[in-house]
């Protein structure tokens, strides 16, 4: 795949460096990338078709703002979307907090610039919005379980290897707090792909608990999937930064600016249409060391 993705960049990309059939004729290479289109994509939450239209608005903006061609790339699973920006075929993406980690582990220009405030009804701290998140491990509320000691030895619902609060929270913070070896505990562990999935494989009984973010639990009960009261919340973590968007640091310092111009710029309806589409209130500056917690996990 990064073979693939390191031919697709290279094409994609002018303005970084000059390419001929003939290597000694190469020109040197430039400062930073001018792309003749610009590749978005974002890390799986539920249904992907569901998250290209409610980024449909962000979109137009950026192209009419950028005066470049825009393409949504819908991804596979949160590593594709990493090894995309690392290997320069994705240029601005949504990640999780330890997908962004992850990512800038594989290349240190990838810089956070914007995150979400959301709307959060249903499991926020203080209720209304929030701008953090939490791991919920949740089971269904008419099952037999009624703590963690009694899901030992039972079916759980990850959503996938990359995900902060439906994979690395789990494995490190709640296996530490109860003393446990994560893999052993219970008789199987399967990746459903995202949190929706998750749920849903608890619901219908294919799981018998999963870890999920409080956000998209939240959203599938606003959405009317489920109520709230289907679900038995058995552990919820400390607070998780939200999810961060990123570019990639190799783009022109004019395009970055813009970028984050685009999303920052709270007077711009299709923007506004956006993230009335995500149920979140606004976009707010975040930078690295906001996700130092997610970094200092052993």
């Amino acid at each position: 795949m990064k073979t693939f993705f390191a031919t697709l960049a290279l094409a994609a990309v002018t303005g970084c460096m000059i390419c001929t059939a003939n290597p000694a004729m190469a020109a040197p290479k430039a400062a930073c990338e001018r792309p003749q289109r610009l590749r978005f994509s974002f890390v799986p939450q539920g249904r992907d078709i569901d998250q290209q239209s409610a980024f449909g608005p962000l979109v137009e903006e950026l192209r009419e703002r950028l005066k470049m061609p825009v393409d949504v790339i819908v991804p596979t699973s949160y590593g594709g979307v990493i090894e995309g920006l690392i290997a320069g075929a994705i240029d601005v993406a949504r990640l999780g907090p330890a997908s962004y980690v992850t990512a800038r582990k594989g290349d240190p220009q990838i810089t956070p610039f914007a995150s979400m405030e959301q709307v959060e009804p249903n499991f926020a701290a203080q209720g209304g919005v929030s701008s953090v998140y939490y791991a919920l491990l949740i089971t269904r509320q008419q099952g037999p379980y009624d703590s963690v000691a009694s899901l030992k030895g039972r079916v759980l619902a990850l959503a996938d290897p990359d995900s902060t609060s439906g994979a690395l929270i789990p494995r490190h913070l709640f296996a530490r707090q109860y003393k446990l070896q994560f893999d052993q505990y219970f008789s199987r562990i399967g990746y459903s792909g995202n949190h929706e999935k998750s749920v849903m494989a608890v619901l219908n009984h294919n799981a018998d608990a999963a870890f999920v973010a409080s956000t998209n639990l939240s959203r599938m009960i606003s959405d009317g999937q489920l109520k709230k009261s289907d679900v038995r919340v058995l552990w919820r973590s400390g607070a998780i930064p939200f999810d961060p968007f990123v570019y990639r640091g190799q783009l022109c310092t004019d395009i970055r600016n813009k970028i984050r111009e685009v999303f920052l710029d709270k007077n711009a309806l299709r923007v506004k249409l956006s993230l009335d589409n995500l149920r979140a209130t606004h976009f707010v500056p975040v930078r690295d060391a906001d996700y130092q917690i997610i970094r200092a996990l052993p």
